[in-house]
């Protein structure tokens, strides 16, 4: 990295320019090889006949023989070396992921640890901290993997693998185990988004085969999401991971374990309060609303768990909260709606008064819901006392003409609910506000005596002051002459009147 100018120092404009064109430069990498790396260079390759060509006995022992060319890894941070052998392992790999899709019979038994040991080879690594410590996935360009055109195809020719309809799971647990799972989860924090959308549909293929590493499965995104709430706040697969548990939550059996409903309540639900949430909102809300479509008597808890860490200071990550509910009240049944009606409409009730429009707007949107509407409405008695006050405030003081205009509507609407409520609850507002008024007009006439009588009190104490002083002064003079004979004194003056003379 460059140095920085003193000019570039000063402006901070200019740095972060600088700092942006040189994270454009360095866009691709490689986390199996680092620019000028001592490794030794690989071996040549060179070309073997087609698989198709081949006799039936003799194609067995060359797609082995494919299998153990592809495992020799090639620099693609210098893009000039190698270009032949890099060019062969493409077109090998290619060949592969052809002949697993198209031909049965192909996957015996002799063949899966040498499959394992290819793709295990070129896909497993250690991933190197991040090349820009500030990474922001919104604005911010991920780093992409440089060795992509072979890794892309061995991903899809594991993924062959794993869909062929001649894979034998009791055969592959040998291979794909624990340790090889464990590893594939390591992969999601990579940056590069097209790796985590090919490991994504791995994981959920080898999730539905292997019925033995379910529950590590779940275990270990468990402990990535804990680590990501808890410690680090980065991860860059958290979106896929989500997306891999909504289909497994889906297929959850009633009743639902307590080890299910922990993760909803210990996981999902402090997944909301970490920064990055606009990441993976979407995905994480679908995962808490299929909970909930499972077994509703969790709604109760859910609402109750999302009000108490509703966000405080950021208005997006409340519109976000918002849209959640509101996806939440679709699926919620009349009954749960009943037990959290009221401390939930007090928080839309705050919603709603929000001076950051898209809250309130987003708040005021849950009456053109119909299925809302309709639980509002059977709830009118309890829902329109604590929503009515803010409901009438803002229609006459909030900034935002549109929000306004949409509080007019929600109170007409629930005016044609009960109107004789409606009328009480306006009633009842005004001379709530009148007594207001008049309590502040008496609050402020009793400053104004307080302030009266502190200046009255301040102008006696001045008083009292200069009559203090002066009657010191007095008793000053007076106690000088107390002690000797008046005669005398006034002949010592005299004296030295006439000496001065």
């Amino acid at each position: 990295m460059s140095a920085i100018s003193a000019c570039e120092k000063v402006d901070g404009f200019t740095r972060k320019s600088v700092r942006k064109a040189q994270k454009q430069r360095i866009s691709q990498g490689s986390s199996q090889f680092a620019a000028n790396s001592c490794r030794p260079a690989p071996p040549e390759i060179s070309a073997l006949p087609q698989l198709k060509d081949a006799s039936s006995t003799e194609q067995q022992e060359l797609f082995v023989q494919k299998l153990l060319q592809c495992c020799v890894l090639f620099d693609f941070v210098d893009s000039v070396t190698d270009l032949k052998s890099k060019e062969t392992k493409r077109s090998t790999l290619t060949e592969l992921v052809e002949y697993v899709s198209t031909n049965r019979g192909v996957l015996v038994e002799s063949v899966y640890p040498e499959i394992t040991s290819m793709v295990t080879t070129n896909l497993f690594r250690t991933l190197p901290p991040s090349e820009n410590p500030d990474f922001d996935p919104e604005e911010d360009e991920p780093t992409l993997e440089v060795s992509w055109p072979h890794m892309q195809l061995v991903y899809e020719f594991l993924l062959r693998f794993l869909e062929n309809p001649d894979f034998q799971p009791s055969i592959a647990k040998r291979y794909i185990d624990q340790k090889f799972v464990l590893q594939l989860l390591e992969l999601f924090d990579s940056e590069d988004p097209r790796e985590r959308e090919f490991l994504k549909t791995v994981l959920h293929r080898i999730y539905g085969k292997f019925l033995g590493l379910r529950a590590f499965i779940r275990k270990h995104i468990n402990n990535i999401f804990l680590k990501f709430i808890y410690e680090t706040e980065h991860f860059n697969g958290v979106a896929e991971l989500l997306e891999i548990l909504g289909s497994i939550i889906n297929g959850f059996a009633l009743p639902l374990k307590t080890e299910h409903k922990q993760f909803l309540m210990k996981i999902l639900i402090p997944l909301h309060t970490v920064k990055a949430l606009a990441l993976f909102h979407a995905q994480l809300a679908y995962g808490v609303v299929q909970f909930l479509e499972k077994d509703p008597t969790l709604t109760e808890t859910v609402i109750r768990g999302l009000l108490k860490i509703w966000p405080k200071t950021c208005s997006q990550k409340e519109v976000m909260f918002l849209g959640e509910i509101e996806e939440i009240l679709d699926v919620i049944e009349p009954t749960q709606f009943k037990k959290i009606q009221e401390p939930l409409f007090k928080q839309i009730s705050r919603c709603v008064a929000s001076p950051h429009f898209q809250v309130a707007e987003r708040a005021l949107y849950f009456w053109n819901n119909e299925y809302i509407l309709s639980l509002i409405e059977e709830n009118n008695a309890k829902i329109l006392p604590i929503m009515f006050g803010s409901l009438y405030r803002i229609s006459k003081e909030h900034w935002n003409p549109t929000i306004v205009a949409l509080v007019y509507n929600v109170l007409k609407t629930l005016m044609e609910m009960n109107s004789k409520l409606f009328d009480e609850l306006t009633a009842s507002y005004k001379s709530d506000r009148q007594r207001e008024k008049k309590r502040e007009q008496e609050r402020e006439e009793l400053w104004r005596k307080l302030d009266e009588l502190r200046l009255q009190e301040t102008v006696q104490n001045n008083k009292h002051d200069v009559q203090f002083t002066y009657s010191n002064n007095n008793n000053n003079n007076n106690n000088l002459y107390k002690d000797e004979n008046p005669a005398e004194v006034i002949t010592d003056s005299r004296e030295k009147l006439t000496c001065a003379e």
